[in-house]
């Protein structure tokens, strides 16, 4: 398998739906969102922590999806629910893991989750191979997708051992970009909307734990920048947001991935930049880079009004049925 250096693909915008903004804000707030019975399972860390995953049960003996979501996301995320909707109907087999504190319920330790968090999804996906007998896929969304992006890079061929194919989308591969991208102009919309719950989250882990960080700054902090610096980045062991930003992007390991994997990051991303998106020779040649000319951030509404969120699953699995 060869890299290519950004194809467009498939995915063509509608034209009821025109740029990034209104892709992503579509996508997440307004489209319509299949209906999924989730089974749920509780599982102990290996630091006494938890974390949830929600199963979708199908044929036994049929591939395993896992989907690791983006950044305060959960199982009801608009890109699981068709993902795993998708999943269901091929009659295979689907798993969204929680990172911590993103099920619905706050986690045990100081500690959370962040967007470098590899160990993480090692040991998760190391315990979905023990249930898979036959195939098993690794998807990860935004926050989801540069994590998985970098165990991939990190592991290596050992990789190869553990899951069949994975899939990236709209990953935030150079965190200081994004970063730096969303703490200005109308992308503060966004900021403000996952300040909202990392907010809540922080105070209520303040009051398990006091002394972790100080509480008015918390409530004070406007940019992602300023949180990662006071909750982020101290919690997780980096010096300061620079310091985790740097530590936990994925694209300086994208050479080192052998497992096929395919990356596709819409050009009208308002997360991350263009400048930002890795080229053929920054990825290795087993990983398959698609840039749409639009769809946002995790986007991708296809179809007429009001639209669908088919496209994004459906490219995925086809990507997973080439094996």
């Amino acid at each position: 398998m060869t890299a290519s250096a950004g194809n467009t693909g498939t995915y063509v915008a509608p034209r009821w739906l025109p740029g990034g903004h209104a892709q992503t804000i579509y996508a997440a707030l307004l489209a319509h969102r299949p209906h999924v019975s989730y089974r749920r399972e509780r599982w102990d860390t290996p630091d006494g922590d938890f974390i949830d995953v929600d199963f979708v049960d199908g044929a036994r003996a049929g591939p395993l999806v896992a989907l690791f979501h983006g950044l305060e996301g959960n199982a009801r995320s608009h890109y699981a629910l068709s993902l795993m909707h998708a999943v269901r109907d091929r009659g295979w087999r689907g798993a969204v893991v929680h990172f911590r504190s993103c099920s619905g319920e706050l986690n045990r330790l100081p500690r959370a989750y962040h967007s470098g968090d590899s160990a993480e999804i090692d040991w998760t996906l190391r315990r979905l191979r023990q249930i898979a007998p036959a195939e098993l896929f690794a998807v990860g969304v935004s926050l989801g997708g540069n994590a998985l992006l970098k165990w991939l890079g990190e592991t290596g061929a050992s990789a190869c051992e553990i899951v069949d194919r994975a899939a990236a989308v709209s990953a935030p591969v150079e965190l200081a970009a994004t970063g730096n991208t969303l703490d200005h102009g109308f992308n503060l919309i966004y900021v403000r909307h996952f300040l909202a719950s990392m907010k809540r989250k922080a105070l209520a882990k303040l009051a398990r734990y006091p002394g972790l960080y100080d509480a008015a700054q918390v409530r004070a902090a406007r940019t992602l920048r300023e949180f990662d610096n006071l909750v982020t980045a101290p919690l997780h062991g980096f010096e300061d947001a620079d310091d985790y930003w740097q530590s936990a992007s994925s694209k300086p390991l994208l050479r080192r991935i052998v497992l096929p994997t395919l990356m596709i990051n819409a050009l009208d991303d308002p997360f991350l930049p263009r400048h930002a998106l890795p080229q053929a020779h920054e990825v290795s040649p087993h990983v398959v880079l698609e840039y749409p000319l639009a769809g946002g951030h995790a986007g991708f509404v296809s179809g007429r009004f009001p639209g669908k969120l088919d496209w994004l699953p459906q490219r995925i699995l086809m990507f997973f049925e080439e094996i």
